[in-house]
């Protein structure tokens, strides 16, 4: 499935909710857990969801949903650099 838009960005943000509603709470999950989670297809297709997978975290961290994470704490949207883990927040 291609990156379609508003479709595909409220798939990734359900998605986001849904992967951690089934983690114990504090657990975290990675945007590629809801590319995977949104993406049709049985290759690595799923990797081109990466960075709206990513935009779709920010979006729910600005709804107060969610809290992006480096190293366990949590980090502001713009001082996220590389790898980040997403969190329900407490």
């Amino acid at each position: 499935m291609p990156y379609d838009g508003q479709k595909t960005d409220r798939r990734l943000e359900r998605a986001i909710l849904e992967l951690l509603d089934g983690r114990a709470p504090g657990a975290t999950i990675c945007p590629s857990d809801a590319a995977r989670a949104v993406y049709e297809g049985d290759d690595d297709g799923w990797r081109a969801l990466m960075e709206p997978a990513r935009q779709a975290a920010r979006r729910l961290v600005v709804a107060g949903e969610v809290e992006i994470t480096q190293a366990g704490c949590p980090v502001e949207l713009t001082k996220a650099r590389g790898p980040i883990r997403i969190r329900r927040c407490p």
